[in-house]
């Protein structure tokens, strides 16, 4: 089964790689980009069946590794 997991700072949280790359756009011509929030996509491939234990099992990993869930969230999307 393939999961999707997607990681981004928590509202409020300062992100300095998206102003860099706001800023960026703006100096190459593009205008209009009032913001820019930057983020992690992951890709798993489970050997799991069964979308209750994939996702109880992803959720377990964003939790002890693939988030800092003190300044990220994370979503979890199932392709099955």
């Amino acid at each position: 089964m393939k999961v999707r997991v997607d990681v981004m700072l928590k509202s409020g949280v300062l992100d300095p790689q998206g102003e860099a790359v706001r800023h960026a756009l703006g100096s190459l011509g593009f205008e209009g980009v009032d913001g820019v929030r930057q983020g992690k996509v992951i890709e798993l491939d489970l050997a799991e069946t069964d979308p209750d234990k994939a996702r109880a099992s992803v959720t377990e990993m964003c939790e002890k590794l693939l988030a800092n869930t003190v300044i990220e969230s994370y979503s979890i999307s199932l392709d099955t």
